[in-house]
């Protein structure tokens, strides 16, 4: 059993991977880490709590993290993708999963140095809190497993500006420091998330189905759909975190190339993971990049899990 802390800023696509994660018997997740992003950090806290709550399990504990970025302001996430609280406004009872009373760069830094196995972080948002912690405790690149991240965009463009995508971009600084620390990486970027796409069936198929977990997912759903109808004239929706989370759980749905990755930390260009596919700057690999993925079956893994 795979041992993973998810670092998350929820987010509707975040609520939907971590609950895949809890119903999936290949991963023991042993916490949440907060992270400012889709809303404040108060928020994406709260957020964690309820849904570790709904899923039965708030005997995982969460630890805060970050507020902002390393070197400038945030900027003040995404509503009009997620909606005001993170989760397509839909209102949960107040949370009671337990928070950690360490801050989540130190809470990793504990939980990494203190375990006897080698542990996993998928990293659903900015990567701000990683980035403090392998600051303040070098250390711990030789306790990671490997970090999975959904993030950046490989030889494609991006989401919040011509070539930047919405994690790397909210705190770039912290994801050069991320990509060059040493431990293995796999990046789940735009090239990858946008070929798995939930479109009105198999909402319809979650709907149907009236289990509690697809209840949920598809109360907070149509804000995030509203998004893509009025912003981008689709009627489905590309799935982006739960993409890196089953990764972790069934990584041979996947195809990757290795390959060096520098990320851009200024100007225009900020945010911009930039790929030397063709190896012209003579750097070994640090990233492994997910480039295929088997989206029918991811998809079904999906539906599986939130069924069962």
């Amino acid at each position: 059993m795979k041992k993973v802390i998810i670092d998350t800023d929820p987010g509707i696509d975040d609520a939907m991977a971590i609950l895949f994660a809890l119903q999936s018997p290949e991963l023991e997740v042993l916490a949440l880490t907060s992270v400012f992003g889709n809303v404040d950090i108060g928020q994406t806290t709260r957020n964690a709590r309820q849904i570790l709550d709904l899923a039965g399990r708030s005997d995982i504990v969460v630890s805060t993290g970050a507020s902002q970025p390393l070197l400038h302001p945030f900027d003040g996430g995404a509503p009009f993708v997620h909606g005001e609280n993170g989760l397509g406004n839909v209102q949960l009872p107040p949370p009671r999963a337990q928070l950690s009373g360490l801050p989540a760069a130190y809470f990793l830094i504990q939980q990494l140095l203190s375990s006897p196995d080698r542990l996993t972080i998928v990293a659903l948002g900015p990567l701000t809190n990683l980035a403090l912690a392998v600051r303040l405790e070098p250390r711990i690149v030789d306790k990671v497993e490997r970090v999975i991240l959904m993030g950046g965009a490989a030889l494609i463009v991006g989401n919040v500006s011509p070539v930047a995508e919405a994690n790397i971009h909210n705190d770039p600084e912290a994801a050069k420091i991320v990509f060059g620390a040493g431990w293995p990486l796999t990046m789940l970027g735009l090239n990858l998330t946008t070929q798995v796409v939930l479109d009105a069936a198999y909402v319809k198929a979650l709907d149907d189905a009236k289990k509690p977990l697809t209840d949920f997912i598809t109360s907070i759903l149509p804000c995030y759909l509203d998004f893509y109808h009025t912003q981008c004239g689709r009627d489905d929706m590309d799935v982006h975190d739960l993409s890196a989370m089953v990764y972790a759980v069934a990584p041979d749905l996947f195809t990757a190339e290795e390959w060096y990755v520098e990320v851009e930390t200024m100007g225009r260009c900020a945010g911009q993971t930039v790929v030397d596919y063709l190896g012209s700057w003579g750097q070994d690999p640090n990233v492994e990049v997910c480039v295929g993925v088997d989206a029918a079956s991811l998809l079904d893994l999906f539906y599986e899990r939130m069924t069962a």
